[in-house]
């Protein structure tokens, strides 16, 4: 049997590997964007799912400029809020279940153990509270969910923190990176899968496992940890060594408050699932890898 899954925010980190994964998983991907559908009107939202008739919907659309959200809260809710809603009543209405992706900043971003789904939220900037708001919308209008939370995502495609620094460290060959947050880096292929495993498994079981989930790579550390296993894989594949610094959020302050302590426990969606988190930094590897060969940098082993 091939589902058909709507897929919203296919041009985002996730939304394109959902796309380009669903067919692997028998999936069916009818992939929009913002130009073909815009999650914050109502109507629209409901004739585009009264005309694709999917069997469910996967929500990767999501307003994620964190700092930019502090001066932008209306349209950060008409997007993380508004459109979960007008998206989980049209699933409602049409009895199809709605998968959605949230963010570890719904928490409070304090303590010492990995968060679980059933830990109070206490979000710490407009970012986190506009993703609080979309859950519990969804929650109010479709039982038939599954809400997703993940973190510090990265990919191929698009602006993320591992592309970033590949850049920088090309360019200035000196950087300085927080060492005091606490989290765990997220291929969005890897995410992709979880959210297509799951969509089969929701399909065809008697009894849906819906609820709340966690899932992000295996492990945990810091942004200066990220960086520096981004920069072993360079002077491995290159031969190119990048200085690295570790400091402190206050070196680097930004309008919206990032938390000291978001790693997510992943018990919950390998017990339910069977789907196993991946290694971070094995992952982080290979993504580097994939970028260094991109862009065919030269290669400098051996180069005084």
């Amino acid at each position: 049997m091939v589902l058909k899954a709507l897929i919203t925010g296919a041009n985002g980190q996730v939304g394109e590997a959902l796309t380009r994964l669903a067919p692997s998983h028998t999936i069916q991907a009818f992939a929009t964007n913002s130009e073909i559908l815009d999650i914050t009107d109502g109507l629209q939202v409901t004739q585009i799912i009264r005309q694709v008739e999917p069997d469910l919907v996967i929500n990767a659309a999501a307003y994620t400029a964190v700092d930019k959200a502090e001066q932008e809260k209306q349209r950060a809710f008409a997007v993380n809020c508004e459109g979960p809603r007008h998206l989980a009543r049209a699933c409602a209405m049409q009895h199809i279940p709605l998968l959605h992706i949230s963010t570890d900043y719904i928490f409070a971003g304090n303590g010492t153990s990995p968060f679980k789904e059933t830990d109070d939220p206490s979000p710490q900037n407009i970012y986190g509270e506009t993703k609080l708001a979309g859950e519990r919308a969804i929650r109010a209008v479709q039982p038939n969910h599954i809400i997703l939370r993940t973190a510090w995502v990265y990919s191929l495609t698009g602006k993320n923190f591992l592309k970033t620094m590949l850049r920088l460290g090309f360019d200035k060959g000196n950087l300085s990176v927080v060492d005091d947050q606490h989290g765990t880096p997220s291929f969005a292929d890897d995410i992709a899968e979880a959210l297509l495993i799951m969509a089969n498994k929701i399909s065809t079981a008697d009894k849906p496992s819906f609820g709340t989930y966690h899932y992000t790579g295996a492990g945990r550390t810091t942004w200066y940890g990220f960086a520096k296993e981004i920069f072993a894989t360079v002077q491995k594949e290159t031969g190119k060594e990048i200085s690295l610094t570790p400091t402190t959020s206050d070196a680097f302050p930004t309008p919206a408050k990032r938390p000291s302590w978001s790693v997510l426990n992943c018990e919950k969606i390998e017990k339910t699932f069977a789907i196993t988190p991946k290694n971070w930094q094995d992952r982080v590897r290979h993504v580097t890898k994939k970028l260094l060969e991109q862009q065919n940098l030269p290669n400098q082993k051996g180069i005084s």
